[in-house]
């Protein structure tokens, strides 16, 4: 058993939201707020930081506006934009300017699945941020440094003790206010200097990763293509019959426009059917899960932009025997059945052996390279047309496993895939690496608070190599 003794005094003279909770005098929260004030440490209040709650918001999305950031888009240390980014009307950004979040900005997020997390924004135009985050203005903080500390242990153990409620946990922005913060001459420049590094490096990344489209495109005589979205046109009604779908949508001429394209390749084409295997992935009981170890299990919430996250993976334990549930190997490609249907993701080695949802399936290929170089047209337009128009729009849309199977693939020389399988490599290690940077910068951080400064910046410098 673990208790505190804590003066009830203190209890009713602290400012956060007067919690009388034990759970929120547990012998970690202390003995870690102790640890802090021991180095030396000031309240997030003490550097006129403000924060504020954005108000709520109706969803009216438009193709072109002001980007509108989502709890999705927060993921630990970095906002991610790479998944189907949404934008709301010039007229309803400005009705809603309070919830403007500009460069340099921090979201945590205040409730929902992802509370907690939190990021730095370091996009050049403002966004508006939706309700289930809470916008920090780091004022006389450095705001890089703050990012990384909140995501050490040091900081997600204050931002886990913030919590509250059972089914929905939320944050407030009294307790936030309260979290002591260490104080650091030169450590906040490194830190920010590494940061940004890391942004340079996962630029690059993206890069290499267009460029792989790009060849890829430009093989098909697609590059620089651009669909459009047709008010009339004419179909048989033989059509109809034989794909077994009367919604105009299905038959738009843009579709049959990517596929005459890959039908005449020079190279060939077939069907995902003929090429691949597919199958869907298993429902494993809740009762088996585990936050910290045991046998990876992928939701679709564990990929987006066409990347594998390990953020919020859960494991399933040794308690658990298998019987015909679906696992992944590396090179497998991982895609949403249901909900963000087109959703896909390269399973990598450290996935190998995972199982997947029920709401998510897997294509298998023989070949590393051509799983490789099949991902890259999944995540390209032509990718993202075949799943628009094959998906059932239902309360839920969905596709299944027959209308996957009816994909159109080209088939591209050994040389052309080697090409787009190198660029594809070169851009999960950079990707890896720019994850890496930031991973030393949040235990250079815990360094500081454990030894001293110096002692974190000599281990930073020594296992990073940058220009700092």
């Amino acid at each position: 058993m673990q208790y505190s003794i804590v003066n009830f005094q203190s209890v009713v003279d602290s400012s956060h939201s007067l919690r009388l909770d034990a759970e929120f005098f547990h012998p970690d929260y202390l003995k870690i707020q102790h640890q802090l004030e021991k180095i030396g440490s000031h309240r997030l209040i003490d550097f006129q930081v403000k924060i504020r709650h954005p108000k709520e918001i109706k969803r009216n999305y438009v193709d072109e506006g002001v980007l509108l950031l989502r709890g999705q888009n927060v993921r630990p240390l970095s906002i991610d934009l790479t998944s189907n980014p949404v934008y709301i009307s010039e007229e309803d950004a400005e009705r809603l300017k309070e919830n403007t979040i500009r460069y340099k900005n921090i979201l945590i997020m205040r409730s929902g699945a992802n509370v907690g997390q939190c990021a730095i924004y370091l996009e050049n135009n403002d966004a508006i941020s939706m309700s289930d985050t809470l916008i920090i203005q780091s004022g006389n903080l450095n705001p890089f440094f703050l990012t990384i500390f909140l995501n050490t242990k040091y900081g997600a153990k204050f931002i886990e003790r913030g919590k509250y409620g059972s089914a929905q946990p939320h944050i407030a922005p009294p307790f936030l206010y309260q979290i002591p913060i260490p104080v650091y001459e030169s450590l906040p420049t490194l830190i920010e200097k590494v940061y940004l590094y890391s942004k340079d490096i996962k630029e690059l990344s993206k890069t290499c990763y267009t460029e792989a489209q790009t060849l890829l495109l430009s093989e098909l005589g697609l590059a620089g293509w651009q669909p459009k979205q047709q008010l009339t046109f004419v179909k048989n009604f033989s059509d109809m019959e034989n794909a077994g779908r009367i919604d105009a949508d299905y038959f738009q001429p843009k579709y049959d426009e990517i596929v005459n394209a890959i039908n005449n390749y020079s190279g060939g084409s077939d069907t995902l059917g003929n090429l691949c295997s597919t199958k869907r992935g298993s429902l494993i009981k809740d009762s088996f899960y585990d936050e910290k170890k045991g046998t990876p299990y992928i939701r679709g919430a564990d990929f987006s932009g066409g990347v594998l996250s390990d953020n919020k993976l859960v494991f399933i334990n040794s308690e658990f025997e298998r019987t015909n549930e679906t696992q992944v190997f590396e090179n497998d490609i991982v895609f949403s059945l249901i909900g963000s249907v087109g959703e896909t993701a390269l399973v990598t080695k450290e996935f190998t052996g995972s199982y997947i949802s029920n709401n998510t399936g897997k294509i298998h290929s023989k070949s590393p390279n051509f799983s490789i170089t099949l991902h890259v047209l999944l995540a390209s337009i032509i990718g993202e047309l075949y799943f628009e128009k094959y998906k059932t729009q239902t309360a839920q849309p969905k596709i299944s496993d027959k209308d996957l199977h009816n994909f159109v693939i080209p088939i591209l020389a050994d040389e052309k895939q080697t090409e787009i399988q190198q660029k594809v490599l070169e851009s999960f290690r950079l990707r890896n690496q720019s994850k890496d940077l930031l991973e030393s910068a949040k235990r250079a951080v815990e360094i500081a608070i454990e030894q001293d400064e110096q002692a974190a910046i000599e281990w930073l410098e020594s296992v990073q190599r940058v220009d700092v």
